[in-house]
């Protein structure tokens, strides 16, 4: 997939390999599951998978390091980051069934095993994690009251344990109501595609 290759230079060609599975798992799997609009499925490599990436682009995660994926509807931005920081460990969750068998399926096939996966509420989890990643499930400080006792204290990464939210338009009424120190990063400075104008990396820690 030559759209990640030009962000994405180092990644290996079992990487690659994994990353061009994707379109066609997808297109076969969203015609009998819905979890991304049937218009936008030809964009999946820009407006999904690549979208994904860009907290990449603020965060190499290291070896060990734990990710929960809250709402991560049919696996993004859990399965494009699992593919790119094979040595960590993601925990992709759902409330809705159907997206997890998606899940189970794409993670099955690609023969992910640094992906787990459960249909369950963020705010039913008990466990800890490095960092907290998703994708627009709802505004920045809900998000927050759901996750903020599942970050754990314990650091091995460059940047604090945290949340790592992607998300788009102006989002300056949410972040006033943020508790935590936060940084927003314009993805337009990561990749060029006008996909991504308006789209932002938010971190909290």
């Amino acid at each position: 997939m030559n759209i990640i290759n030009k962000y994405f230079p180092d990644i290996n060609s079992e990487q690659i390999e994994m990353f061009e599975k994707l379109i066609p798992l997808y297109t076969e799997w969203n015609a009998k599951i819905n979890v991304i609009s049937r218009k936008d499925i030809e964009n999946l490599p820009i407006n999904h998978i690549l979208h994904s990436l860009a907290i990449a682009k603020i965060i190499r995660f290291r070896k060990g390091t734990s990710i929960l994926d809250v709402g991560t509807g049919g696996g993004f931005p859990g399965i494009p980051l699992a593919i790119l920081f094979p040595e960590s460990n993601f925990h992709l969750i759902d409330c809705i069934g159907k997206k997890i068998t998606v899940v189970e399926a794409i993670v099955t096939e690609l023969g992910l095993n640094n992906v787990t996966f459960q249909k369950i509420r963020a705010e039913e989890l008990h466990a800890t994690y490095d960092f907290i990643v998703s994708r627009a499930v709802t505004k920045l400080p809900e998000f927050q009251e759901w996750v903020n006792s599942k970050i754990s204290k314990n650091q091995k990464n460059e940047r604090l344990n945290g949340i790592i939210y992607l998300k788009g338009g102006d989002l300056t009424e949410e972040l006033v109501d943020i508790s935590h120190k936060n940084k927003v990063f314009e993805i337009k400075d990561f990749f060029e595609e006008a996909y991504f104008e308006t789209k932002k990396v938010v971190y909290i820690y």
